[in-house]
């Protein structure tokens, strides 16, 4: 599928601004930014809901401007589900055959076969009323995979849930999707939902996609500030003009001597309260402008204990607050000077 140069106004306020976006048969490719960035509604032109100002979507080389939404051949799984609630768990996954050509007993075979790959075998009678959330969003996705669409677009399907559901689902949403062989579109706001679920992510801010990579690469090459900013990286060494960014997980190696600590705390003054994250012991900072050796200092503001290990909330000169480990049996509080050492990039 290819989306080119896509452009969609509401008044004067661009909200998607010259997107193109390529997605490959199989690819499962995600939309992530924050609310208000136009993510969603680029996902309604592909699906024909939006006509944009400009810009077109194909599908194997045939534009689809003039074909209306019934007959794309794309499926769509909203973030409710949008389930009927008068029907049973078979009825709702059955509807997506609707007009299909399937015989009853076809139907009622693809009803099996769909309900057994989400986890729900033997609810096809059941009343979606009485289901959780997570089993509601998988009735959902097996009633969208059902006629074997193109595509499935998929807007914010999981951000209904509680985020250790969400962390489930997002693992399972990808094996489904790998094992049927979909071509998808995941529109998200979290990061971690879209580093699970997709092959390549698209960042986009103000209507325009910043970067698009696979996640990992991602992750380790942001091009801009703005990217890797918002992909949690809490400062910016930026003293020489940057080549790029890469994240830098550090440890507290030694505590320091009391009056360096002091020194270092009348140093930062206001500082010392930094920020609160919660994205990890990552440090954004031009990989070719790393000092050696390796190594900062700063005083700890604050600890914690996330994703099984200790961490420290250390106030660094000249680049602000980041998170670092602490190795098991060094004792540090708050207000210690310490030292930090890069262990990965």
């Amino acid at each position: 599928m290819s989306v080119s140069d896509i452009r969609v106004h509401f008044g004067s306020v661009a909200a998607v601004d010259g997107v193109s976006v390529e997605v490959s048969h199989g690819e499962i490719v995600g939309l992530l930014g924050p609310s208000g960035c136009g993510k969603s509604t680029l996902l309604r032109v592909i699906s024909g809901l939006i006509v944009p100002d400009s810009g077109s979507v194909s599908w194997d080389g045939a534009d689809l401007s003039r074909v209306p939404v019934h007959k794309r051949g794309f499926g769509f799984m909203f973030q409710d589900g949008q389930l009927f609630a008068h029907k049973s768990v078979a009825a709702n996954v059955a509807y997506g055959l609707k007009n299909s050509g399937f015989s009853r007993v076809e139907r009622d075979a693809r009803v099996r076969e769909l309900l057994e790959l989400v986890g729900l075998a033997g609810y096809e009678n059941r009343n979606v009323t009485v289901l959780s959330g997570g089993e509601k969003q998988r009735v959902a996705l097996a009633r969208a995979l059902a006629p074997r669409p193109k595509v499935l677009l998929l807007d914010e399907p999981l951000s209904a849930l509680d985020r250790e559901l969400r962390e489930r689902l997002a693992l399972d949403v990808r094996s489904i999707l790998r094992a049927t062989r979909t071509t998808a579109v995941f529109v998200t706001h979290d990061q971690d939902e879209a580093f699970t679920v997709c092959d390549r992510v698209a960042v986009m801010r103000a209507g325009k996609v910043l970067q698009i990579d696979r996640p990992e690469r991602l992750w380790r090459n942001p091009v801009s500030r703005e990217v890797a900013e918002f992909l949690g990286y809490e400062a910016v060494l930026s003293q020489k003009p940057f080549h790029g960014y890469a994240p830098c997980d550090f440890e507290v190696v030694e505590t320091m001597s009391a009056q360096a600590s002091e020194v270092l705390a009348r140093r930062f003054g206001q500082d010392l309260s930094g920020a609160n994250s919660d994205e990890g012991s990552s440090l954004s900072v031009p990989a070719r402008d790393l000092p050696e050796p390796e190594q900062l200092v700063g005083v700890v503001v604050d600890k914690l204990f996330q994703s099984g290990r200790a961490i420290a909330r250390v106030s660094a000169p000249g680049i602000g607050t980041l998170t670092a480990t602490l190795p098991s049996g060094l004792a540090v509080a708050t207000g210690d000077g310490v030292r930090l050492m890069r262990t990965a990039s």
